[in-house]
């Protein structure tokens, strides 16, 4: 009980890290290009983590698994993020938002076929509650999105979503923070080369680094990605993948929130609804698996 509790403040804050990315990145993708942003992103996430990785001392990591790290750098931090980057700019950030909900949809399924994960109607109701929350918070987004874009979303989540079943996976064996370490220093070398083709593609763009860009860019590297990347792992690391995905709406509650209070940004009515949804369904999902460790600690004593 006490470890499920804590992987799901874990949860809570790094779901609220992401939702506070939007918020930051409103300073950031005018100035500098969006992969050259992603690229600064892992840079810094990277020498924060590998700063702490090296001071608490290294793990080596089995040649067989090589290929389940390198997925994790390249299929969840790299490929999903990209995707989702250029998807958002492709459509629009609520459809796009709209899908990135269908998250839990597709861990679940992962989480079954490959973890053996058990699939049910508690995760379900708790998926639908959460998805219909976003859908009203959204707006429903906007249908006549190009088609492109909204591919390049389902692409994303389906990236993440593998990548969040084969974290899963390797942290039963690894501690997730050195998982995190080399998947973020994975990304940030599969994000160099195409930083440098953005750059050399849009060599007209205004760059300006005021303080409150470079500010952004620490916050979004170092909470935004280091800290809620290895909470995200760790929380994985501790209880089922399936479970930990039922939180991932959350973000789009706070973002939307963070955007009203920041930005100035409106919010209405729908808001309080889609909330209530999304807060229900994860709610839902936490109690009814209490319920189920009390019965079972109740037939084990």
């Amino acid at each position: 009980m006490k470890k499920n509790n804590l992987a799901y403040y874990y949860l809570t804050i790094t779901v609220s890290a992401w939702g506070s990315l939007y918020v930051a990145s409103k300073y950031v993708l005018d100035k500098i290009p969006v992969f050259t942003v992603l690229f600064l992103r892992y840079f810094i996430a990277g020498i924060v983590l590998f700063f702490f990785f090296r001071k608490n001392g290294s793990e080596k990591i089995a040649r067989k698994d090589y290929k389940y790290v390198f997925s994790i750098g390249f299929i969840g931090y790299f490929l999903a993020i990209g995707a989702q980057l250029a998807g958002t700019k492709l459509s629009n950030a609520s459809f796009a938002s709209l899908i990135n909900s269908m998250n839990p949809v597709f861990i679940i399924l992962f989480a079954a076929l490959i973890l053996n994960e058990k699939l049910t109607i508690n995760k379900v109701i708790s998926v639908m509650a959460a998805i219909l929350g976003t859908y009203i918070i959204t707006g429903g987004g906007n249908a006549t999105g190009q088609i492109l874009g909204i591919l390049l979303s389902f692409v994303s989540v389906i990236s993440w979503s593998l990548m969040t079943v084969i974290v899963r996976k390797v942290t039963q064996k690894y501690d997730s923070f050195t998982i995190t370490t080399y998947g973020i220093i994975i990304a940030m070398f599969c994000t160099l080369p195409v930083s440098i083709y953005e750059l050399h593609v849009t060599a007209d763009f205004d760059f300006v680094l005021e303080w409150k860009v470079i500010f952004s860019l620490i916050y979004i590297g170092v909470v935004c990605t280091a800290m809620a990347h290895m909470l995200w792992n760790k929380s994985i690391s501790m209880i089922e993948a399936g479970r930990c995905s039922l939180f991932y709406p959350i973000q789009a509650m706070v973002s939307v929130l963070l955007g009203w209070i920041i930005l100035g940004e409106n919010i209405d009515i729908k808001f309080i609804f889609g909330a209530v949804f999304i807060v229900a369904g994860v709610l839902f999902s936490i109690l009814g698996k209490k319920k189920e460790i009390l019965y079972t600690e109740s037939l084990n004593s």
